[in-house]
C-alpha cells in the first residue's frame, strides 16, 4: 500500500519540468500570441497539445526502464508521433500559427527529456526561446490581411484602382494599405481580392476561410 502511494524521484523531477513548461507555454501563448492575434481557439489547442506532448515523450523515454536502448527508441517514436500531429487540424492552419505550434511542441519535447540537465540550464533554454519569440514579434510589424470576394467587376481594372480602394474602405470600414486582385470569375461576376489594412486583426477575420484552391493565383 505504501509503495502504491510513493512517487519515484524521476516523477517528482518531471512535475518541476512540467511546471516550467506550462509557465513558459502560457506566457508565449497568452502574452505574445493571443495579445496580437486574438484567436482564442488556437490558444486552447496550443496549451493542450503542450501538456499532451510532454507526457507522451516523458513516459515513452523514461518510464520503460527495463528496455534496452530505451532513450533512442523512445525519442525516435516520440518524434515520429510529434511531427505527425502537425497534420492534426480540420482547416489549413496559417503559417504564423504553425510556427507557434512548432515552438510549443519543441519546448514540450525539450522539457520532457531534460532529465539530468541542471535546472538553471533548462530555465535559461526556455528563456532564450521566449526572448527570441518576443523580439521577432516586436521587430516584425506585420499588418493584418483579409481575403474578399468582390462583386463590382468594373472597378478591378488598373485604371480604377483608386476607386476600388475607396469602395473597399467604405464597405469594410478599414484603412486599406495595399490590395491585390487575384482570381477573376466572369461567369459569376466575382473577383478575389487580398487586402492589407491598418488595425488589429480580429477573430472574425478568419471565421469564414477560403479553400486553398481558390487562393492559388495570389
Amino acid at each position: 500500500m505504501l509503495d502504491f502511494l510513493t512517487l519515484s524521484p524521476s516523477f517528482a523531477q518531471m512535475l518541476v519540468r512540467l511546471l516550467i513548461s506550462l509557465v513558459v507555454t502560457w506566457f508565449i501563448v497568452f502574452r505574445l500570441y493571443y495579445k496580437k492575434s486574438k484567436h482564442r481557439e488556437f490558444c486552447f489547442t496550443f496549451m493542450l497539445i503542450s501538456i499532451a506532448i510532454f507526457f507522451i515523450v516523458f513516459f515513452m523515454v523514461f518510464v520503460l526502464e527495463d528496455m534496452k536502448g530505451k532513450t533512442s527508441m523512445g525519442i525516435g517514436i516520440g518524434l515520429f508521433g510529434i511531427f505527425s500531429i502537425m497534420r492534426y487540424r480540420t482547416d489549413a492552419m496559417p503559417v504564423r500559427e504553425m510556427t507557434y505550434l512548432f515552438i510549443i511542441i519543441a519546448l514540450s519535447l525539450v522539457n520532457a527529456i531534460a532529465e539530468g540537465v541542471p535546472m538553471l540550464e533548462l530555465i535559461l533554454t526556455n528563456i532564450i526561446v521566449v526572448v527570441a519569440v518576443w523580439s521577432f514579434e516586436h521587430s516584425l510589424k506585420t499588418k493584418p490581411t483579409k481575403y474578399v470576394q468582390y462583386d463590382r467587376m468594373e472597378l478591378i481594372v488598373p485604371e480604377r484602382r483608386d476607386e476600388l480602394k475607396a469602395d473597399l474602405e467604405k464597405r469594410l470600414g478599414v484603412k486599406v494599405i495595399k490590395l491585390e486582385v487575384g482570381s477573376v470569375d466572369f461567369i459569376r461576376d466575382m473577383a478575389m481580392i487580398r487586402i492589407v489594412y491598418e488595425g488589429l486583426e480580429t477573430p472574425a477575420n478568419n471565421k469564414l476561410k477560403l479553400k486553398n484552391s481558390e487562393l492559388t493565383d495570389f
